[in-house]
């Protein structure tokens, strides 16, 4: 049997830019991967792409140039090393993303990112769904991120080793952004995945494809659709505790140091991720973060010293480590590769980074090729998106930008609109 597009999305693959060439992406629970797991992404990019990997705003690995008569033997290989793809792409639960990677908390992130993956990921039952649903788990509200996802899970508190959580829904950027809104606070994590089997339950029976569960929060407001969740078989199950040896693969952060390798647009060469692994296997106890910054961190082990850590990774993969806080600019591919780019994303993140003042790139910037708003720029100091194509009197078309500011919490403002690049480049030198 054939497959169709919507079972090449399941399986986290999409079709590229260009004819004949397919993206996969690797799911990565809270962005964490092992180093040897690492290295078999590196590998297949090798093997079977052009020897890059695309680092993602929401943790994950993309390898693209993939052909399709490759695609089941890629699978095979991510496999072995205990990866899947399943449900990276398409109408299905997506990754399970976390931007608190740095949090005290962040084991206890970690776990239950874990879990959720464990729960979602293959079930048929959170498969083929009006579109996709996204799930974030973080230690805080400052970065906004709960606000974006279907279902956005905040650490409300710890005690006695029983995680709380406050619990965030209908959030969503793209073409009509929507911050989530609060559906029930200081839950105990054993309440959790009967919560969002419920949340599904309701989004399945009232979205229509291709709609997010946004879309029933618009159509029938907050209160109704907290009334049908409520109302849900499942909604006040509480699952028993967990118990037995701990889940996460970082360790607590206390004494350790925790470094950053910036990647300019997410993308590094197979190469240079395997010489991240190594290093992390000899300083980071074997275990390595994709952040939604789209850098890697690598925590590392109590006693390293994390200049000479950062010296050796310069030598080995041209990349600048950093302790504390760095220039934060996310890329998506754009034109590059993705069918839904209309601009050169890589390019314009060259421009804002060459033209706009050294103490404006204090600020966090997004670069996005499309509404989609992959980058996530309205969670950026300033993001920028490329909203539309216009021809000019010859019939050329280029991008039109449109410009975000955010100020406070909740997610930034649209400042300026329909830009051309020259137009884009003189408003960001002036940007207040």
């Amino acid at each position: 049997m054939s497959k169709t597009a919507a079972d090449f999305r399941l399986d986290g693959i999409y079709t590229q830019r260009q004819d004949g060439f397919y993206m996969q992406r690797v799911k990565l629970p809270a962005g964490v991967i092992s180093a040897g797991q690492a290295r078999t992404v590196a590998d297949v990019s090798t093997t079977f792409g052009q020897g890059t990997v695309h680092l993602t705003s929401r943790g994950s690995m993309e390898i693209h140039w993939l052909k399709e008569p490759d695609l089941p033997r890629i699978k095979q290989e991510l496999a072995k090393t205990g990866l899947t793809s399943r449900g990276a792409c398409g109408g299905a639960v997506r990754g399970i993303t976390c931007g608190s990677q740095g949090a005290q908390g962040f084991p206890a992130l970690e776990s239950l990112a874990w879990r959720l993956h464990r729960h979602f990921t293959g079930n048929p039952r959170f498969e083929r769904l009006p579109k996709k649903f996204k799930i974030g788990v973080e230690a805080d509200i400052v970065g906004g991120r709960h606000l974006i996802q279907d279902v956005g899970l905040v650490l409300a508190g710890l005690a006695d080793g029983r995680a709380r959580y406050d619990v965030w829904i209908a959030g969503g950027l793209g073409r009509a952004p929507r911050p989530g809104f609060l559906l029930a606070g200081n839950l105990p994590e054993e309440r959790i995945i009967p919560l969002i089997e419920a949340i599904v339950a309701v989004y399945v029976a009232h979205a229509p494809p291709p709609q997010r569960l946004k879309y029933v929060a618009a159509q029938l407001g907050q209160e109704e659709l907290r009334r049908l969740i409520e109302a849900e078989p499942g909604y006040g199950e509480e699952l028993p505790p967990v118990s037995g040896f701990t889940e996460h693969i970082i360790p607590p952060s206390a004494g350790r140091v925790r470094l950053i390798l910036p990647v300019f647009a997410g993308n590094l060469t197979a190469d240079q991720l395997r010489r991240i692994a190594e290093a992390a296997d000899i300083h980071a106890d074997g275990a390595l973060m994709v952040t939604a910054n789209q850098d890697i961190a690598l925590l590392l082990a109590a006693g390293a010293d994390p200049d000479a850590v950062a010296a050796e990774l310069r030598a080995g993969t041209g990349l600048s480590a950093v302790v504390g806080s760095h220039r934060i600019l996310r890329v998506c591919p754009g034109s590059h590769e993705c069918r839904m780019g209309l601009a050169a994303t890589r390019e314009v993140a060259a421009l804002v980074a060459d033209a706009v003042p050294e103490a404006l790139l204090g600020l966090e910037w997004a670069v996005s090729g499309c509404q989609n708003s992959c980058s996530q720029p309205q969670l950026a100091g300033v993001g920028i998106v490329a909203a539309r194509l216009s021809a000019d009197a010859g019939g050329t078309k280029s991008p039109r930008f449109d410009i975000y500011r955010r100020r406070q919490a909740g997610l930034g403002e649209k400042v300026h609109e329909g830009l051309t690049s020259e137009e884009l480049v003189a408003t960001l030198m002036g940007i207040d």
